[in-house]
């Protein structure tokens, strides 16, 4: 039986940590978006619909830059307090280069890095006892 590539990745709108479940203790990887508060004021001062452009093609280019990552993995839960799970759920699922992909979403408050670790751990640990 083929080891399966196995990603947790804990996300919001402004950054994700990346966590592969392994049986050695993992490190977190963490991606920010390029949409930062200053960048959000200097937008403002600029105008609101400007604002709202840029903050929606930082996100876009945010989330397929995961998805990027995502391609190289078996199976993702993706987990986290905001929208930002479900908004590139829907992003990947529209695209068939995900279709093998298994990706699931929980939901989960503001964690710590020993959280979040702990977190995909007993996610995938279920999932092998599941058959």
């Amino acid at each position: 039986m083929a080891t399966e590539n196995k990603l947790g990745i804990w996300m919001d709108h402004s950054s994700a940590h990346l966590i592969e479940f392994t049986a050695e203790p993992a490190e977190s990887k963490i991606m920010t978006s390029k949409f930062t508060h200053s960048e959000k004021r200097h937008a403002l001062s600029k105008n609101e619909n400007s604002m709202h452009q840029e903050e929606q093609h930082e996100q876009s280019s945010y989330y397929k830059s995961l998805g990027e990552i995502i391609k190289k993995y078996d199976e993702v839960v993706l987990f986290g307090p905001t929208a930002a799970k479900t908004e590139l759920f829907n992003m990947l699922k529209k695209d068939h280069h995900f279709d093998k992909i298994k990706i699931k979403m929980e939901n989960a408050d503001k964690m710590t890095e020993n959280q979040q670790h702990a977190f995909v751990k007993e996610y995938f640990s279920k999932e092998i006892i599941r058959f």
